[in-house]
């Protein structure tokens, strides 16, 4: 019975998610967005090295996900699940591909940015590609263009998409070796739909977080990259999934040691390199702008790793490789929301400042209150996140050239704090909420945990049926 329950929501969930929102969106209409046309000079036309670069950087956040993330997470599991972790991040490439393409695009940047009263989510005029890929028209290829941009919004949909892909696979460490993989794959689908696209739309397709935005709450927010939409969703939706599936068999009782840390050490290299298309991807052109985000994600990345390992080394009397590469992607956490809108020097304080803050949530808060978070996805994305969308409140500037015309963070007397603070709440209570209840549907429906055999003998041979090891 349990089989075809989980057959009938895979079957159903796409359909589902895609008229959820109809009611909080306008009638479906196609907006007539510029267009390039192959035989004519386009008025804007396409910027070639703009194009070049945001295609480039596309590429480098899927490199996050897989090699990246892949290697990282399974390099931190028993051997007995090294698979299973690295088919949930190959899976959810494909998964959240198509979702992103069906509809999760038009959720997040469907319909006019400027809007009364505002919306929490985008309009359905892009459904289905619709006014995103080229067309044959009048015996000539039409390409959609950006409004805003100088780019195809066909390059801007890749983009968004790759942030579409990571961001669920980050919660995949929380519940790591324990969750069946059908339930994975249903709680995948409702939470891209109903946390990541609302929040997508409030922070970057003119909602009511975006900073400038008419409709925004205290003025907006600044998340350059995704502090909140990616980073704190995540990692607080990870906390909520560590609390709900409960701790592996063993877990405080049973060594459970990293089986492979070379694995982890290319993952993070992967992902630090992957991060400049996250990041200075995120100007969303070739430009000044891009290289600031560039230098700073950079150097937080490196004076967070610094800062963990300086801290294991006093508190342990050795630096260790697990946490030089735990630090290097807390800082490449934390300068995510302020890459475009800080300076290098405070990006190097921003990755001082969460070495030390995300060692602490991973070691002794999580020690403290005894949750099997069981690859930190919360103490360092929903920590690191957290930490960085405040820190973004008072060092931002509008010295990096991020278009803004009024002063941003503490230091130049802005005041963006207030917004800061109010994007994180909301994100917070958004992700708790929602994960909570599609956690306990989903339980209540099919079930989440792998029964008690099956998570002794690992995921890789329960759930898939292979080794990731073969010994002859």
């Amino acid at each position: 019975m349990k089989n075809r329950r989980i057959g009938w929501l895979l079957s159903v969930a796409f359909f589902v998610c895609v008229f959820f929102f109809w009611g909080n969106s306008p009638a479906l209409a196609v907006e007539e967005p510029a267009l390039e046309v192959a035989s004519a000079a386009p008025a804007p036309a396409v910027d070639h090295g703009d194009n070049a670069w945001m295609l480039t950087s596309s590429a480098l956040v899927l490199l996050m996900t897989a090699p990246g993330l892949a290697f990282f997470y399974s390099g931190l599991v028993r051997k007995k699940n090294v698979l299973g972790v690295m088919m949930q991040c190959v899976f959810l490439m494909c998964l959240m591909s198509v979702i992103w393409v069906l509809y999760g695009y038009t959720l997040g940047f469907g319909g006019d940015a400027i809007r009364t009263p505002p919306k929490w989510i985008g309009s359905l005029d892009h459904l289905w590609m619709r006014g995103v890929q080229a067309e044959w028209k009048d015996g000539q290829s039409v390409i959609p263009l950006h409004p805003a941009l100088t780019i195809p919004r066909l390059t801007h949909m890749l983009f968004q998409g790759m942030f579409f892909i990571i961001t669920p696979a980050l919660i995949c460490g929380a519940f790591a070796e324990r969750m069946k993989f059908s339930a994975m794959v249903v709680f995948m689908i409702l939470w891209g739909t109903l946390v990541y696209c609302p929040l997508c739309h409030a922070v970057w397709g003119g909602g009511v977080l975006q900073y400038g935005s008419p409709n925004a709450w205290a003025g907006g927010a600044l998340d350059f990259a995704g502090g909140t939409v990616v980073h704190i969703s995540s990692g607080v939706s990870a906390l909520i999934c560590a609390l709900v599936l409960g701790k592996r068999l063993g877990y405080g009782s049973e060594p459970m040691p990293p089986h492979n840390l070379t694995y982890t050490a290319i993952g993070a290299a992967l992902l630090w390199v992957g991060w400049f298309g996250f990041n200075a991807g995120s100007a969303l052109a070739a430009n000044g702008l891009a290289a600031s985000a560039f230098a700073a994600t950079h150097l937080a990345a490196a004076a967070a790793g610094l800062t963990w390992a300086g801290v294991e080394w006093i508190v342990r009397g050795k630096p260790t490789v697990l946490g030089t590469c735990s630090g290097v992607v807390a800082g490449l956490v934390c300068v995510t929301p302020a890459a475009g809108f800080v300076t290098p020097m405070p990006a190097l304080l921003m990755g001082a400042a969460v070495g030390v803050v995300c060692y602490l949530a991973c070691t002794a808060i999580k020690s403290r209150f005894g949750y099997d978070d069981s690859l930190d996805a919360f103490g360092v994305h929903g920590v690191g996140g957290t930490l960085g969308a405040i820190l973004t409140g008072v060092f931002a500037t509008r010295a990096t050239g991020a278009f803004i015309d009024q002063p941003l963070g503490l230091l130049e007397g802005g005041r963006v704090m207030a917004a800061q603070l109010l994007a994180v709440a909301v994100t917070w209570v958004l992700a708790v909420v929602v994960t909570f209840a599609i956690l306990k549907l989903l339980d209540a429906a099919i079930g989440l945990r792998v029964t008690r055999q099956a998570e002794i003998e690992g995921l890789d041979f329960s759930q898939h049926g292979e080794e990731g090891y073969i010994f002859i």
